[in-house]
């Protein structure tokens, strides 16, 4: 009779556990929405304090996003208009043994409303020009499917078309967004072991999975975005140690990642539900200027081109045509290529010259990949590229997706010459510049021309020149004078105009009585 009884109580037990087990299985999407009351939820605004990443801008190509201390962090969204501001105060960490340019403090606020996105800043961000810390802010907004800056200096707003998508997942991917995007796009659940797993897709592309654990609070938050070098991105986003923040279940930890590394790093300190959240799109709004290339004749057969933010040159050699950077994206590049082409007509682009791998400048690479064109760079950026590039382009498909050309590399280890009657270019490794590991510079001997992106950005005339040293600039000087280069004329990739070497030397504090000698 004992024996009996145990086994039934046994048996009960087990019924107990796994019916407690199955419930947890069972939750739907609509359960945890009703849980979490987002029903009710049509803002929320957080705040607290860790750390920011800067995206792309590595500086070894096996290395992750460069960390920046955040002093001070806002999040505000407005769900029902689909707008947000996150405002932010940080300052770049230092890394022991790389030498960068004093830390700036940065004020960086971004904004979306409708389908603008735009950003605003007292002093921008420029960071290798500074010449001792400088408090700067820059207000990045976004609303819909437009994304804009903003500035204060002048109260003018700057719009930032590229950063809509981003902004726009990162609404969906906080734990009452994503519950409210997958109520509002017929989202799907399937059982887990504690919990269920989320997924759907917002206007055809963009696709969201999650996971919902038994207390019903979202956990994890994958999407994915288009990049021009990663092309579709990994946005992950994990949220840990919820608790009650004045009847707002929200977690107390945001951990976000993006091509595999961390961007994201807050713990939070504040949260509440339905402020007043009003985000419009200015009406002095600059809008982002159409992509156009304009040219700049060097010597005869070297053009400068510029026309916006990021240069390239092209160089008419006997037979080909050698372009220096295609920097931003398939846009810019193929405005670069048709400039070329018109420069120097009926001769194909043989030569791609890359300055280095971060993504501002390497966005429009595949576009001359998919040209034909052989991508000249170090030997540590090639794998990277090879590993990135074999990444779908299926959000927005650039013409190396659908032609699915392989890459031609020229990768060179400290020096490579493109040997040519007219024009032959050097192209030479930048040792040991705190900006870059896998750094390079191109120099025309026959027109005594320097190349370079980002070791050097040139001021604007007669603007005062800073009285502390840039160490990029100085170990760009450094390589000059190692290389035995004869340097006349200095084609920055950025930056408003073509400068001299003595131009170089004031920058960096060198009297030109010292200069001459």
């Amino acid at each position: 009779m004992r024996k009996s009884i145990h086994k039934t109580i046994a048996s009960l037990s087990i019924a107990v556990a796994a019916a407690a087990s199955f419930a947890a299985q069972a939750q739907t999407l609509q359960e945890a929405a009703d849980a979490a009351g987002v029903s009710k939820i049509k803002s929320v605004e957080f705040s607290g304090t860790g750390r920011w990443y800067q995206f792309g801008q590595a500086p070894n190509p096996e290395s992750a996003w460069p960390p920046f201390e955040v002093k001070s962090y806002t999040g505000d969204i407005n769900y029902e208009t689909v707008s947000a501001r996150v405002q932010s105060t940080r300052f770049q960490v230092v890394e022991p043994g790389r030498f960068r340019p004093a830390p700036v403090e940065q004020r960086n606020d971004q904004f979306i409303s409708g389908n603008t996105a735009w950003n605003e800043s007292t002093t921008g961000n420029t960071a290798t020009e500074q010449p001792a810390p400088v408090e700067q802010r820059n207000d990045q907004f976004i609303s819909g499917n437009t994304a804009w800056n903003e500035s204060t200096t002048g109260n003018t707003a700057t719009e930032q078309p590229a950063a809509v998508e981003e902004r726009v997942a990162e609404i969906w991917s906080t734990p009452q967004g994503f519950l409210k995007a997958a109520i509002a796009n017929n989202g799907t659940s399937k059982p887990l072991s504690d919990g269920i797993e989320v997924s759907f897709t917002v206007g055809g592309k963009y696709h969201y999975v999650g996971t919902v654990n038994a207390k019903n609070q979202v956990t994890e938050i994958s999407t994915w975005i288009d990049n021009p070098v990663l092309g579709d991105t990994l946005v992950e986003t994990k949220f840990f140690d919820y608790k009650d923040f004045g009847g707002i279940q929200f977690p107390s930890q945001i951990v976000r990642t993006q091509g595999g590394h961390p961007v994201l790093d807050i713990n939070v300190a504040t949260a509440k539900a339905n402020p007043n959240i009003e985000i419009k799109v200015p009406q002095d709004l600059t809008k982002a200027p159409a992509v156009n290339v304009a040219s700049e004749k060097i010597s005869e057969g070297v053009f400068y081109l510029t026309g916006g933010t990021h240069h390239s040159l092209a160089i008419d050699q006997t037979d080909h045509i050698t372009i220096v950077e295609a920097p931003q994206n398939e846009e810019r590049s193929l405005a670069v290529i048709a400039k070329a082409k018109e420069l120097i007509p009926n001769k194909p682009i043989k030569y791609l010259i890359n300055t280095h791998a971060h993504f501002d400048h390497a966005g429009g690479l595949r576009t001359f990949v998919d040209e034909g064109a052989s991508i000249v760079t170090l030997k540590a950026n090639k794998p990277y590229y090879e590993k990135v590039w074999a990444t779908p382009h299926s959000i927005h498909p650039d013409r190396l997706e659908v032609s699915k050309k392989a890459p031609n590399f020229v990768a060179l280890t400290d020096k490579c010459v493109l040997a040519d009657e007219k024009h032959p270019i050097e192209i030479h490794s930048i040792a040991n510049n705190g900006h870059n590991d896998a750094f390079v510079l191109a120099y025309l001997p026959n027109d005594k021309v320097l190349i370079e992106a980002d070791a050097y950005t040139p001021l604007a005339a007669n603007a005062p020149v800073p009285t502390t040293v840039n160490p990029y600039s100085a170990n760009l000087y450094e390589n000059i004078q190692k290389l035995n280069l004869n340097v006349e004329k200095i084609a920055a990739l950025h930056g408003p105009r073509l400068v001299t070497l003595a131009d170089l030397q004031a920058y960096i504090g060198i009297p030109q009585q010292v200069a001459a000698k």
